[in-house]
């Protein structure tokens, strides 16, 4: 297993395959996409999860966490979380935050981030932002 960073242009298959399996490659584009600091894990010599950061002074945010189905349960997600993490917190960042689906977010307390008050829905799903300070 293997963590490094990224070009975009890899990713973009596993988030519209995990994420929006049925909406069309640019749905799961973000505008910041350019700026934004992309990772993948590799197992042996296949991408198989992906997340997107974007820092903003003291703050950044997560985006587009996503593990291929079949590789989902093994870990793998959880070790490039991890990595993040430990990437900010190297940046001396005090608050690292996500829109995570709400079915997800017992996931993400298992880092320590804890859910707000800002819930929002986007095509019928239902997000909560989550934040570790």
């Amino acid at each position: 297993m293997t963590i490094k960073e990224v070009s975009i242009d890899q990713i973009l298959p596993i988030r519209q395959q995990v994420m929006w399996p049925d909406k069309h490659i640019d749905f799961v584009r973000v505008p910041e996409d350019e700026n934004g600091i992309h990772f993948g894990l590799f197992v042996k010599e296949n991408l198989v999860s992906v997340v997107s950061v974007f820092i903003h002074g003291q703050e950044a945010q997560f985006r587009k966490f996503a593990t291929l189905e079949q590789f989902q349960g093994k870990g793998y997600g959880s070790k490039l979380l991890q990595y993040i993490f430990d990437f900010l917190e190297e940046k001396s960042i005090s608050r690292i935050w996500c829109n995570a689906r709400i079915s997800k977010a017992g996931f993400y307390q298992k880092f320590g981030m804890t859910t707000t008050a800002a819930t929002f829905e986007k095509e019928g799903m239902e997000y909560v932002v989550m934040e570790k300070i």
